[in-house]
């Protein structure tokens, strides 16, 4: 039986740039990357070293604080190249891919019959454990701890992000099968939250269901944990993205890691808007082409995606990617409400607000810098948990460490102050300050 999740406070952006509800297969990057600044908090140790061949599921590297956890290879070729950043950080993890792949074997296997702590290692040699992420802390999960329960959102409400059940359609048999692999991982229950678009997963077996409606952040897993099982100091909660459910499910079904994802390539200054069928980490350019760099390119959402540039490859999570014009030309009289009408706004700052159904072009202009301005009742007008955002943000800044906990840190993440980036007057960095502040919690709380 299924339950209700209304969510009413929140801001649903209509922008222009839709993918087209059409799957073309992308063409074959010549390189891929995975890259661990992906994964939060993971230190990589190298397995491989440049020139060494590798398999489709091999092992690139692997946690230095949690070493079941192994990152696999998304294609079959040679290690190009370890690229490092300053202390010598491990950026990217290069594979010059083969014309085709070819497979580690790691054997078919019933996730429904099997032994639990058998399970457990399908998913971490095959490298799936990489798509398991933790709260609190929004950092990949550590195979040691049991969650109280496993969360997974089908549920997409972000601006111009792919739909869900357009990606899903063809992949419920590995769906299932995915979630067989993931109850062995948990006492607890697999909650699944599905919308209009996502209906078809009401008769998945094995998962507690929840309908959810609401403006964005509702696809947000955060907000759903938060009405449906919060987290208390202690608590260990995992969840997966829907598609890594069904690329996990595919692991047990063939024997093979097909780390194959689907990307919706949007934006305005997009050309091709379509779907793409890829691999996790390809190149950019294969998928947006040659861009001018007047045109920003993310790699996720809007609000939450990474800054890409051309050649660069994409993330390790997103399921789209977004064109959009980059904000750097100035505005005449822009702050004047009547002067433009293609600029959307939450506050009655422009004539947005008489336009409701208007879609709109954004730029990535941030029209101001941080300024000492503070308007009450603002944050909470988009963040639709019982936690005082404006407060927490505040105790975050000062490290106050008993406040934080007070105020819901165990229970948020950074893309659940996604939208307070976009409205408030301060121009703060809410997502940063989130993300800080849980980076203070992991070291004094652990």
């Amino acid at each position: 039986m299924s339950k209700d999740i209304r969510i009413k406070r929140g801001l649903s952006l209509r922008l222009k740039g839709e993918a087209e509800k059409q799957l073309v297969e992308a063409p074959r990057s010549k390189t891929y990357a995975i890259k661990p600044p992906d994964f939060h908090s993971v230190i990589p140790k190298m397995v491989v070293k440049e020139g060494d061949r590798v398999l489709a599921g091999d092992a690139l590297f692997f946690s230095k604080y949690a070493e079941e956890v192994i990152f696999t290879s998304p294609v079959s070729g040679t290690v190009l190249e370890i690229k490092r950043g300053a202390k010598r950080r491990i950026l990217e993890v290069i594979v010059e891919a083969d014309p085709s792949d070819t497979y580690k074997d790691f054997g078919k296997l019933s996730a429904a019959s099997s032994n639990p702590e058998i399970v457990k290692s399908r998913i971490l040699e095959s490298g799936c454990g990489a798509f398991i992420i933790q709260r609190p802390y929004d950092i990949v999960a550590d195979p040691a701890d049991t969650p109280k329960a496993i969360f997974i959102s089908a549920v997409s409400t972000a601006p111009l992000a792919a739909d869900l059940g357009f990606v899903l359609k063809d992949k419920v048999a590995a769906f299932q099968e995915g979630v067989y692999a993931l109850q062995k991982l948990t006492a607890g229950k697999v909650h699944l939250s599905i919308d209009d678009k996502t209906s078809f997963l009401k008769d998945i077996k094995g998962v507690e269901l929840h309908n959810v409606k609401g403006p964005h952040p509702a696809g947000n897993v955060g907000v759903q944990i938060h009405n449906i099982d919060p987290i208390n100091i202690g608590d260990r909660v995992w969840t997966i993205g829907a598609e890594d459910v069904s690329i996990l499910g595919n692991v047990f079904l063939t024997g093979q890691y097909h780390a194959d994802r689907t990307v919706a390539l949007t934006g305005s200054e997009a050309k091709e808007r379509k779907y793409y069928k890829t691999k996790i980490g390809a190149n950019s350019i294969d998928l947006v082409g040659d861009v001018s760099e007047d045109i920003r390119i993310i790699s996720g959402d809007v609000l939450t995606g990474t800054k890409l540039s051309v050649n660069q490859y994409l993330g390790f999570f997103p399921n789209s990617v977004t064109l959009i014009p980059e904000g750097n030309k100035h505005r005449m009289l822009g702050w004047l409400p009547f002067t433009y009408n293609n600029i959307h706004s939450n506050s009655r700052t422009s004539l947005s607000f008489l336009f409701p159904n208007k879609k709109y072009e954004p730029n990535t202009n941030l029209n101001g810098e941080e300024r000492a301005l503070v308007v009450t009742g603002e944050m909470e007008e988009v963040f639709p948990m019982d936690i005082y955002p404006m407060q927490l943000l505040k105790a975050c800044m000062a490290g106050e460490i008993e406040k934080m906990e007070n105020l819901g840190i165990y229970e948020v993440a950074p893309e659940d102050f996604a939208l307070i980036d976009y409205v408030n007057t301060s121009k703060i960095e809410a997502q940063e300050i989130i993300r800080l502040g849980l980076d203070l919690m992991i070291t004094e709380v652990g």
